[in-house]
């Protein structure tokens, strides 16, 4: 069993704990779980200043994976409401992280792989693209050279 909270109101209580111990400065809004996340540990949302956590990678990575997640979350919602630099490129947004000892990225190992089905390769320059999806071949070109693409293989289903 996972020692990360289990409930949105334990996860509130961290993200506010951690925002005072780390960043002198409250959280005033709300951390939850989204399950639905899937490509990211958590995301900060400009427009109601909450935060997301994806809820399959947090009881992956455990606690202390939790925590750097939050941080970085933090980092966004500080430097977003004071003003500054929130973005990932901002030297704010890096140099805060680093001072919190926060992680620039999720660890990729946790998030669920990618499955792709079919790989194509452009005619001209040899560039190769996975898709999830099929593509219409006589609609899409290769994005680098503006070749012919072709069908290389199918993958199978679990192919990452």
């Amino acid at each position: 069993m996972s020692d990360v909270p289990h409930h949105n109101e334990d996860l509130l209580a961290l993200a506010k704990e951690i925002s005072m111990k780390d960043f002198h400065q409250p959280f005033l809004h709300h951390c939850k779980y989204n399950s639905r996340l899937k490509s990211v540990g958590g995301r900060y949302l400009l427009t109601t200043h909450d935060i997301e956590i994806n809820w399959h990678y947090a009881h992956k990575v455990g606690m202390n994976g939790l925590i750097d997640t939050i941080k970085h979350e933090l980092c966004h919602y500080h430097l977003h409401l004071a003003g500054r630099g929130y973005r990932h490129r901002d030297q704010d947004f890096q140099q805060l992280l680093q001072k919190v000892n926060g992680i620039r990225y999720a660890d990729r190992e946790a998030l669920p792989s990618r499955c792709y089905r079919y790989e194509y390769k452009c005619q001209s320059c040899g560039a190769k693209y996975l898709r999830k999806n099929r593509i219409n071949l006589k609609k899409f070109v290769c994005g680098k050279c503006h070749g012919l693409l072709s069908l290389v293989s199918e993958l199978g289903p679990n192919h990452g």
